[in-house]
């Protein structure tokens, strides 16, 4: 048996909100009424493209195919830590929780760029070159964020 309850947002929460419901509503619609806009302008605020896309979306159903923001290109490193590292550096990217309740790690982003720099230089040091293929296996710990980060 499941009880549903409605707790009221508190006031400084409100305040500091990224956004409101009525935006949030806003939003809503446009995604539902002109989702090609709207996700160009998420695209368009919240990434840094090297190169821009020509079609927000091409969807065929019947072949079982999506592209998204086809002919755009992004550097997944740049979007996911060196943007960040002007203005927020020693802010938290990363919060790993492991297996055990007091097993966990937060990673700011300067760790995070270090980490992935130097998992970068090991492979580099390795004969990985751009371009070529990386198999990573290994289990949900905050290397494996350095790895995929470093490819």
């Amino acid at each position: 048996m499941s009880e549903s309850a409605v707790y009221p947002v508190p006031e400084q929460w409100k305040e500091n909100a990224w956004i409101n419901q009525d935006r949030y509503q806003a939003m809503y619609q446009q995604s539902i009424e002109n989702p090609d806009q709207f996700w160009a302008e998420q695209a368009a605020e919240f990434l840094q493209w090297e190169s821009p896309w020509h079609t927000v979306r091409d969807v065929d159903f019947a072949k079982g195919e999506a592209t998204w923001f086809g002919g755009g290109k992004l550097n997944v490193a740049v979007n996911c830590i060196d943007r960040h590292m002007a203005k927020r550096a020693d802010q938290t990217a990363i919060i790993w929780e492991g297996d055990e309740p007091t097993d966990d790690k937060k990673i700011s982003y300067r760790e995070l760029h270090d980490r992935v720099s130097r998992m970068g230089n090991v492979l580099r040091d390795r004969g990985v070159k751009k371009g070529d293929r990386v198999c990573i296996y290994m289990p949900m710990i905050p290397e494996a964020a350095y790895a995929m980060l470093a490819c």
